[in-house]
């Protein structure tokens, strides 16, 4: 049974978490539409009424009630005609190349299940949709890492039907987004970014995306909250909330001002059923837009700032005895050393209150703000030491790369059978999310149905000694795992938590 607060995404599967196939639907592909109606369409008219003098610049945008019909009676349709050109369908396939050798259940499966018994080399392909967003001309397309996850073949959908292959420009799973190209003759329509750090609750926001291929979805609805980080999405949570109906496979798609301008990527949503309960989440256009540039000038990985730091909630009782009136900020409860948080002059104890005049309230928001700084130049970090305030300059850069990896995957008949091992490095440490000591080796992936997943090993995992002996790099894993032992003693460190544990050979 699952739970009913359980957090989902809306991949290209109609259960998102669980990667399940999405249903089969008889529906016709729909034109967009322009939300028409009620007095929920007032702000648009109050947008629209300000005059301007001539040559001067724009006044901001008032919020007022309607004060008319006519108000009442606008459409978003304009908008909707300018921004829905540049959402399009994303679709992927893995496909598997299988050898004409079968063994015995794969005779057994192509009989009692269907299976083509040509005898040839035969493919498997898994697949999947979700939506995506032109943010430039020359073919790029911002959509979800999780909407093509472990593809090796996507395909992009235009509003128009047009169909082009896409290549893979760049995948960031920690943002839980990914960059495509596309090469499509007369050019694109692409959507500008907006300002996604201008957004007020109660902001109007538009949802359009371009789920299972049968055609672009539009809702409307309002900014229900900022700045969610206990979403779990991905490792840089901080989410704009939306009460605007977002569905399964529209993962990817846009989430717009009443300017048509790109303010968020539709994410995840938090359903009881898999689908839309009016609470959904958008990853900010900030963010985004720091993935594109970085796509843009040919990065396939995405770089960011180290602070070199481990920062922990700031509980009531802290907040008390450091004298806030409530919690706020993040504590640094330790550093790595040589690191530009030692560096700069942080001490452990103190509380990070804004990074560059922009407040923190955890460490998810903490990390967000810090992460679109760049690696070059410096931040100001506003800290709380005891009674005083300060204000601590924090050099930019990414973490170092200490030491070589030293790839080692692992084929030798051990515990570690089917497990990939990395020597740790800052720069590691960083990629995996440890909160540990930056040298020894850590597990970095492991194989499906592998005697090391078997045993419980997981990604992340270091490894601190095998039968009492000490591993302090992949070659000392090597060395040991080539052994043909009757019992393995086994120590690592999970989470700051060290577990050992014996097997037999």
């Amino acid at each position: 049974m699952r739970r009913p607060t359980q957090l989902e995404r809306f991949p290209p599967k109609w259960i998102p978490v669980r990667r399940k196939e999405a249903p089969q639907t008889t529906s016709r592909a729909q034109r967009p539409i322009g939300l028409r109606s009620g007095a929920a369409l007032a702000l648009v008219a109050a947008l629209a009424l300000g005059p301007t003098a001539a040559g001067a610049d724009p006044a901001p945008p008032t919020r007022a009630l309607p004060e008319s019909r006519a108000q009442v009676q606008l459409s978003f349709a304009p908008l909707v005609r300018k921004a829905a050109p540049s959402v399009v369908n994303v679709y992927g396939a893995h496909v598997e190349r299988r050898s004409a050798n079968r063994n015995a259940m794969d005779e057994f499966l192509r009989r009692f299940f269907g299976e083509s018994g040509s005898g040839g080399p035969q493919e498997r392909a898994q697949r999947s949709l979700g939506s995506g967003v032109i943010v430039d001309a020359a073919g790029l397309i911002v959509t979800n890492n999780h909407v093509i996850e472990n593809m090796n073949e996507v395909k992009v959908a235009l509003s128009d039907r047009r169909e082009f292959p896409a290549e893979i420009v760049l995948r960031d799973p920690r943002t839980d987004l990914a960059v495509l190209r596309i090469k499509a003759p007369g050019g694109l329509a692409a959507m500008d970014f907006g300002d996604s750090e201008g957004l007020q609750v109660g902001d109007f926001v538009i949802a359009i995306g371009n789920p299972f291929g049968v055609g672009q979805t539009v809702t409307q609805g309002i900014v229900s909250a900022l700045a969610r980080t206990q979403v779990g999405s991905s490792d840089y949570q901080f989410f704009i909330q939306t009460d605007a109906a977002i569905n399964p496979g529209n993962s990817g798609g846009a989430l717009t001002d009443l300017n048509g301008q790109l303010v968020g990527i539709n994410t995840a949503i938090f359903s009881q059923s898999g689908g839309s309960h009016g609470i959904g989440f958008a990853i900010p256009a900030s963010m985004v837009k720091a993935v594109v540039e970085t796509a843009k000038g040919g990065g396939r990985v995405v770089r960011r700032p180290w602070l070199g730091a481990r920062l922990q909630n700031v509980t009531p009782d802290i907040a008390d005895s450091v004298g806030l009136d409530h919690p706020t900020g993040v504590l640094v409860a330790s550093m790595v050393s040589k690191s530009p948080a030692e560096e700069s002059g942080l001490k452990r104890g103190d509380v990070i209150l804004s990074v560059d005049g922009q407040p923190v309230d955890d460490p998810e928001a903490f990390g967000y703000r810090f992460a679109l700084k760049g690696i070059s130049g410096e931040t100001k970090l506003a800290v709380l030491r005891g009674a005083s305030r300060i204000t601590v300059p924090v050099r930019l850069g990414p973490a170092p790369e200490t030491r070589p990896r030293d790839t080692l995957k692992v084929r030798t008949r051990s515990p570690f059978l089917g497990a990939t091992a990395i020597n740790l490095s800052p720069a590691v440490a960083e990629e995996l999310q440890l909160d540990l000591p930056t040298d020894g080796v850590v597990i970095a992936e492991v194989d499906g149905g592998s005697i090391a997943q078997r045993v419980g090993l997981q990604k992340g995992d270091v490894i601190v000694a095998i039968n009492g002996l000490p591993v302090t790099t992949t070659k000392d894993l090597d060395r040991i795992t080539r052994n043909s032992l009757s019992a393995w003693e086994v120590t690592i460190n999970r989470g700051g938590q060290q577990l050992t544990s014996v097997f037999s050979g």
